[in-house]
């Protein structure tokens, strides 16, 4: 495959998989049983700022990669689009789904939310562009202070939590579901969405660190 076919079609995934990621968080808060753990942060700043969901998750993407700067990470084509592109698509099924009467409805709305955002999740990271800035926070803290993987994630995720249930932000069954089900559910799919005729791992070798970036990453929740 030509290369500039194939680099084509990797922007396509990331876009795709960004897409989807919106969406995925969407589907989460209109159904009302608890969301992740970022989105709980989300959702308690929407409390405190007259800005939209979507507005909120662009510049606190932004905020996030200012940590960045001390991890000493490096943001790529992919952690940029990310932080721009995951918080209009979520406005925008935010605007065309309603929040379910009744719980069946809502419980379900959940689960197809919690499968969309691993199977995104997967998408994105594939593309092979970089990590997102809230995946990248977590690799930082794991490759420059040399805490597990499960330690820095447990941590970040503990004090968003923490402060967005604090500000306001809605916590329930879903959240503890979603922070131990989205690694496992991630991990299988991220070898299919690396097979692509146009994937990079089919053209170059990967080192170990980035083998570890890519395992780190498919860790979110």
């Amino acid at each position: 495959m030509p290369r500039s076919t194939a680099l084509t079609l990797r922007f396509v995934q990331l876009f795709v998989g960004l897409f989807l990621y919106g969406a995925s968080t969407a589907l989460q808060v209109r159904a009302v049983v608890g969301v992740s753990s970022w989105t709980v942060l989300t959702e308690g700043l929407e409390n405190v700022v007259p800005w939209s969901f979507g507005v909120i998750t662009v510049v606190s993407s932004g905020v996030i990669l200012l940590f960045w700067i001390p991890l000493r990470q490096k943001p790529g084509i992919g952690t940029l689009l990310n932080a721009l592109a995951i918080g209009p698509s979520a406005d925008l099924v935010l605007w065309l789904v309603p929040t379910p009467s009744e719980l069946l409805g809502r419980v379900l709305l959940f689960v197809a939310g919690l499968v969309l955002l691993a199977v995104a999740t997967a998408f994105y990271i594939g593309a092979g562009f970089g990590t997102g800035a809230r995946d990248g926070l977590m690799v930082g803290l794991h490759e420059r202070l040399g805490w597990p993987v499960w330690v820095a994630r447990t941590v970040i995720e503990v004090s968003v939590v923490i402060v967005g249930w604090f500000l306001g932000g809605d916590v329930g069954a879903g959240t503890v579901v979603a922070a131990f089900a989205i690694g496992p559910m991630v991990q299988p799919l991220m070898p299919v969405f690396r097979r692509f005729p146009w994937s990079p791992e089919r053209t170059r070798a990967t080192t170990p660190v980035q083998e570890a970036r890519v395992a780190a990453a498919s860790e979110v929740a």
